[in-house]
This record gives structure tokens, C-alpha cells and sequence, in this order.
């Protein structure tokens, strides 16, 4: 009989690593600072983290917990955390120390890796855990257990065994556990790569915190094509900008909001040569895109979840397309789109699970399945079969099904705002709004109106140094859409965010019940 081993091996996206410290020992890796490691290097270091955690006692399937910003040691544990057999569990450096303690003790992690920045915090979360925990620290303690450690790999025999688990932000409840397999991320980090026209002379900046999604599996498609991870500990718009001028940046991810402060900030210039950039979040707006194109930033939409590995969806771009009109091509690349490479294809289902009509009009929700989906929530049965009743994951999130198969988001389904009986999409009106050449962003919740039960508000920031009255932009709005979708009052000023740069809609539903809108 064949030995199996000569057709099948076990996929894990750590095998990236292996592969670039082969083919491109040398080539640099990792840029932090002043800090720069080859891919040899960066195996190295990965493989004495591993040995590092297996001394202090961190058995396989056990979880690790590391709380930092986009630094070299957050990239090295998505190598050498699993090379352990262990779990990475990123933690999200926005939330409060309820919140992480609520998380490390959920995941039941052994060790917490932290930044010195968040020394504070990893202590209070010490000291709340019910658990041993032990604290390492990425300043004091951690080159000294790398260099007395001794490398290790632990070999993947079960590729859906348990990689990492991803905690969501916990806005409407307990933050739950989203737990990735080896195979999903392996195929996802391969259709990251592809999509995002990785290879070795790509340079990577990271603006997008790696703990969102394992950085959407780009914490591993940059290493897959042998690429620079250029990290970067906050995203400034001064530093960003300064990187895409003189670090040879070639492609960066980002929410549509750090788009937005990086198209309208005082430094912002058309480049020389074409970034190409990656956003998803929220649906960008066509004048956002548009912005973007002048300054030489060519943007994809991608759209996903942390329950799908991040992107799952990406607006394929067919070249034909280029001839059209400009607003033409703003308005198709704010669609979603199709699946990614590996994903299955996906659906747009209404409320029994039937496909809706492919017409651009009819509403249903989004409907995933396959390779990069999870496993489920951590230690949650009730809420995994909840998100996915009869085997389909219900995103909940609205959409229309247009005729050449893209979807386009229309809302989230919390976000419909129900005004006398007819639906209002929120991303329409924000869509309208953001088209003045005041407004920088707005985001559009429901307030509670006594005629109409409820009606749409408007949260706007406007462009550094423009002016713009209330009633003038409702005016416009009205010029742009039916009446009845225009908002009814209209607050300036900026809007809150979390740490991946989504505005945080749940905090301005809270102020919008506060406001005397008729």
C-alpha cells in the first residue's frame, strides 16, 4: 500500500515561513524601526518563541495570548505560537481590561506577551484572571527567552485543527471567540496573495492592526510571496504618508476611515507610482474612491468577517471595464463583489434560506460557506448555530444580488431604519451625504420620532476648513434622494471609531435618542 504521505500534507499557513527563510534566506523580512530581520531570521526567532513557550510549560491545543501593536513580536506569534502546537489568541489593544480579562480567562490562555505600552493593563489582567498566567514582557523579557530557548516545530497532523481563536468586539454582548483552523487560513493567506498581486519586491505597510482577523491572513500572504512587513505601531496619517513617499510601500489594507484622513490630510499628494490598497469595513463611498484614484491609489473592496478569515469577498475588477466613466467605475467598485478565489461561491437569501432574484432590487441577507469559514465560537454552541441555522453563515448583513453575480451591501440589518413603514438604507444616505464636497464622512442612524416611529440622523464631519450649515445639507440630500430617506437632523463633529477604524454606530444610536429631531 502507498504511504499517504505521498499525496497529502497538512495545511498550515506557518509553512510560508519555512518555505521564504529557504528560498529567500536573506531578503529582508520584517522592518520595525530601526529593527530589520531577514527571513532566516524571522524562522529563527519564530521557532525559539515556540521552544521559549514549550519551556514555560505551554502544551499543544493550549492558548497563548499576546496583547501589542503592529510590532515584530505580534508577527513572530502567528509563527511561532502555532510552531508550539499552541493557539494564538491577538488581543484587540482598544478594548477595556474587563474586556481582555473576560477574554483570557474565556480562552483559558496561559501566557500573555505584552507590549510595554499595555503594561498596566496585562497586570490588572494578572490579577483578575482566575488562572496562573504568565506575564512576558516584549522590552524586558523576551529577546532574553528567545536566545535561551531552543528552536522547535510541532508538527500539523490535523490541518482543521484549532489555529487561533479571534474574539469580536463584544459591542452587543460578550466578545465571542471565533476559532480559525490551519486549512482555512493556508487557503485564505493564498487568496490574499493573489488578489493582492503579492511578491518578493512587495513592500507591506502594516496599518491594519494584525490582531483584527490575524490581519486579515496578510500576517501570513506577505510571507507567502516573500514581501516586506513594514510595521508600523499606530496608524498616523503624517507617518503614513511619509512611508508611501519614501519606504517603497507597494500595497497597504486599511478601513474606509483611515482612507478618509489619509485623502484629505495637509500632506496628502498624488504618488508617484501606484499603491495599491485593499480596504473593507464598510463600504467605501464612490467620492472616497474617486479621491483615492487622484492620488494614485488603486483601491479594492474587499468585504468579510472575522467569522471568514477577513475578506471572503473582493471586487473583481475586469479591465473592460476601464473605458467607462469615472463615476461609473467609482459606483461598481464600491460593490462588494464576487467570492475570493477559494471561497465558495456565495448567496444572497431571503428570510426561509431561498435564494433572492438576481435583479440589483431584491433584499436578502448575505450567505457564506466553505474553506475560510470558521469552525465556530469558542465554547459557544448556541450562538454557532445560531449564526449558521442549516449549515450557511448568516452574516447579517443586506444585500442585492445584481445580474453578473456581485453583491452589493445595502445595509446592515440592525441598520435599516424603518421610517412610517418604508425601509431606509443607512449606506444610501451616508453615500449621499459624503458626495458634498464639505463632508469628509457622515454616518446615518435611526432616532426615535413619535409620527413616523423612527427617522433617519445624520453624524457628519466635515473637511478641514469648510463650513456648512445644517439645513444647506439636508437641503442637498433632498435634491439627491426621495424626501423621505433625507435626514431630519444633522449633528457635526467627529466620529467614534473602534480600533480596525469602523465607526461605532451602536454610540451614536445612544446619542441619536437623546435628540429632539421634530
Amino acid at each position: 500500500m502507498i504511504d499517504p504521505a505521498l499525496s497529502f500534507e497538512a495545511l498550515t499557513p506557518t509553512a510560508f515561513l519555512r518555505r521564504s527563510a529557504l528560498v529567500f534566506a536573506d531578503k529582508t523580512a520584517v522592518i520595525d524601526g530601526d529593527q530589520r530581520w531577514s527571513y532566516a531570521q524571522l524562522l529563527d526567532r519564530s521557532t525559539r518563541l515556540a521552544g521559549a513557550l514549550r519551556g514555560a510549560g505551554v502544551q499543544p491545543g493550549e492558548r497563548v495570548a499576546v496583547l501589542a501593536p503592529n510590532t515584530h513580536v505580534l508577527l513572530e506569534s502567528h509563527y511561532g505560537v502555532p510552531f508550539a502546537g499552541a493557539v494564538l489568541v491577538a488581543l484587540n489593544v482598544r478594548l477595556t481590561a474587563a474586556d481582555l480579562t473576560y477574554i483570557v480567562e474565556h480562552s483559558d490562555a496561559r501566557v500573555l506577551i505584552y507590549d510595554a505600552e499595555f503594561e498596566e493593563i496585562a497586570r490588572a489582567i494578572a490579577a483578575a484572571v482566575k488562572h496562573k498566567l504568565t506575564l512576558i514582557s516584549a522590552e524586558i523579557q523576551y529577546e532574553k527567552w528567545l536566545a535561551a530557548a531552543t528552536p522547535m516545530i510541532e508538527p500539523v497532523t490535523d490541518e482543521r485543527s484549532l489555529l487561533s481563536i479571534n474574539y469580536t468586539s463584544g459591542t452587543t454582548g460578550k466578545p465571542k471567540g471565533v476559532m480559525y483552523h490551519h486549512r482555512g487560513a493556508y487557503l485564505q493567506a493564498l487568496a490574499m496573495t493573489m488578489h493582492s498581486g503579492f511578491t518578493e519586491s512587495s513592500v507591506f505597510l502594516w496599518t491594519l492592526p494584525m490582531f483584527h482577523c490575524n490581519g486579515w491572513c496578510f500576517t501570513w500572504a506577505v510571507t507567502a510571496a516573500g514581501g516586506t512587513h513594514l510595521c508600523l505601531r499606530k496608524s498616523d496619517p503624517a507617518l503614513i504618508w511619509q512611508h508611501l513617499r519614501d519606504s517603497g510601500v507597494t500595497q497597504f489594507n486599511a478601513a474606509p476611515t483611515i482612507l478618509i484622513m489619509l485623502a484629505w490630510h495637509d500632506g496628502a499628494q498624488p504618488l508617484a507610482r501606484t499603491v495599491n490598497v485593499s480596504t473593507g469595513g464598510a463600504p467605501p463611498t464612490p467620492a472616497l474612491l474617486a479621491r483615492m484614484a487622484e492620488l494614485n491609489m488603486n483601491v479594492t473592496h474587499l468585504y468579510g468577517l472575522t467569522e471568514t478569515f477577513g475578506p471572503a469577498v473582493i471586487c473583481e475588477w475586469r479591465h473592460d471595464w476601464d473605458r467607462w466613466p469615472a463615476e461609473r467605475i467609482a459606483q461598481i467598485k464600491a460593490r462588494q463583489g464576487v467570492g475570493n478565489v477559494i471561497s465558495q461561491t456565495l448567496r444572497v437569501v431571503n428570510a426561509r434560506g431561498g435564494d433572492v432574484a438576481n435583479d440589483g432590487a431584491t433584499l436578502g441577507e448575505i450567505a457564506l460557506r466553505g474553506n475560510n469559514v470558521m469552525l465556530g465560537y469558542y465554547r459557544d454552541d448556541e450562538a454557532t448555530h445560531n449564526a449558521a441555522p442549516d449549515g450557511w453563515f448568516r452574516t447579517g448583513d443586506l444585500a442585492v444580488m445584481h445580474a453578473d453575480g456581485y453583491i452589493e451591501i445595502k445595509d446592515r440589518a440592525k441598520d435599516i431604519i424603518i421610517s412610517g413603514g418604508e425601509n431606509i438604507a443607512s449606506v444610501e444616505v451616508e453615500r449621499t451625504l459624503s458626495a458634498h464636497p464639505a463632508v469628509l464622512e457622515a454616518a446615518v442612524v435611526a432616532a426615535p420620532d413619535e409620527k413616523w416611529g423612527e427617522v433617519p440622523v445624520a453624524f457628519v464631519t466635515l473637511k478641514p476648513g469648510m463650513s456648512l450649515e445644517t439645513t444647506t445639507l439636508i437641503a442637498y440630500a433632498r435634491e439627491h434622494m426621495a424626501h423621505f430617506k433625507a435626514p431630519k437632523k444633522i449633528v457635526f463633529g467627529e466620529l467614534p471609531k473602534n480600533a480596525t477604524g469602523k465607526i461605532q454606530k451602536f454610540v451614536l444610536r445612544e446619542r441619536a435618542r437623546d435628540l429632539k429631531v421634530s
